[in-house]
């Protein structure tokens, strides 16, 4: 079992090599660079990245950075039993999903952790790095630098990345008379989570199981859509309460058609009784949900038809606040009232 004090040199010389006392113990850490993290720090743009006590990072020339950072907390943004490899994909995935919204290129991300003192160090870390590598590396992102320390198992990934200088797409900018989008389908966040925390007791699902640890980003969607949609917003707490927040920035109010909201074919069957409520507020989607004006319709359909991005219509942008969801098809009964569907509140 280590101290805390051992635990914080283990990891914490990963990202930087200070003098943090015993030989043995910087031995350990270089080693422990080379076989984990080392690649991970491989990328243009780094001038000076894992090794002082804070990395140099060169933009791109005409472009802004955005930056965005989460923590995901154990027993609360994954279940207990969850691998590390599984946690490091969902981790780096949640992060990712935020430079999508933006319409930017991740580059760089830091890591911090907290970290119980009984996790079996040299295995778990292992794991934990493959994980994040996997998505890492998909997506051309380097990492350079972190922290960790000895508590409650919890991980803080910041991700940098890069978009067009005064292109980033935004909250506060859809307009009355703009068009709602969503892509992907919706729902299989919030059927992933009642698949695994009720373990044997329904069937398994790869594809869920797969939704929640690595969900399906949509960073080449967000780029395209920096040229077409007038706002844009990731869907993590649920689609009715971060539409809201487009809402609310925006000064405008929302109509969504829950008979439009594209729902995967196995969900629904799934979860009939379920499915349409986790769809409008169960959250951990990690699709995008972002508004066209009609003057740009014609260039997104044309992107939808060529399977340059999947995105279905689901509702207007109208006068007036808040998010109204109403039923055209008559199939559904359900109430109206915005607080049904407030999506995920850490302090609720």
């Amino acid at each position: 079992m280590l101290r805390t004090l051992e635990v914080q040199n283990y990891f914490g010389g990963l990202f930087v090599m200070g003098d943090h006392g015993s030989n043995a113990s910087h031995k350990g850490e270089f080693a422990i660079i080379e076989r984990h993290f080392k690649g991970m720090t491989l990328q243009s743009g780094v001038l000076r990245g894992i090794g002082d006590d804070a990395a140099v990072i060169k933009p791109d020339a005409g472009l802004d950075l955005v930056v965005s950072t989460d923590s995901l907390l154990v027993g609360v943004h994954f279940p207990d039993l969850t691998q590390p490899k599984d946690l490091g994909r969902r981790a780096m995935c949640v992060n990712l999903s935020d430079m999508a919204a933006m319409g930017a290129k991740p580059r760089w991300f830091t890591v911090a952790l907290s970290v119980p003192r009984d996790i079996a160090v040299e295995k778990w870390f292992a794991e934990l790095s493959d994980g994040i590598s996997d998505i890492a590396n998909q997506n051309d992102c380097a990492l350079v630098g972190g922290d960790t320390t000895c508590g409650p198992l919890a991980i803080t990934i910041t991700v940098i990345g890069q978009v067009p200088r005064g292109a980033a797409l935004r909250r506060d900018t859809a307009e009355v008379g703009d068009q709602i989008y969503v892509t992907g389908t919706l729902g299989d966040g919030a059927a992933a989570l009642d698949m695994l925390s009720r373990g044997s007791t329904i069937p398994f699902c790869e594809r869920l199981f797969e939704h929640f640890y690595a969900p399906r980003l949509c960073i080449e969607s967000g780029m395209r859509l920096r040229e077409i949609a007038s706002s844009c917003i990731d869907i993590s707490d649920g689609l009715v309460a971060d539409l809201n927040h487009v809402c609310s920035s925006s000064q405008v109010a929302a109509e969504i058609d829950c008979s439009l909201i594209p729902i995967h074919a196995h969900t629904k069957r799934s979860y009939p009784d379920h499915s349409l409520h986790w769809a409008l507020s169960g959250g951990d989607d990690y699709q995008l949900c972002f508004t066209v004006p009609e003057r740009e319709r014609e260039s997104l359909k044309k992107m939808i038809f060529e399977g340059h991005i999947d995105a279905t219509r689901i509702g207007l942008i109208t006068a007036g606040d808040g998010v109204t969801v109403i039923d055209s098809s008559k199939s559904n009964t359900f109430t109206q009232e915005i607080t049904g569907y407030t999506g995920y509140d850490h302090f609720a």
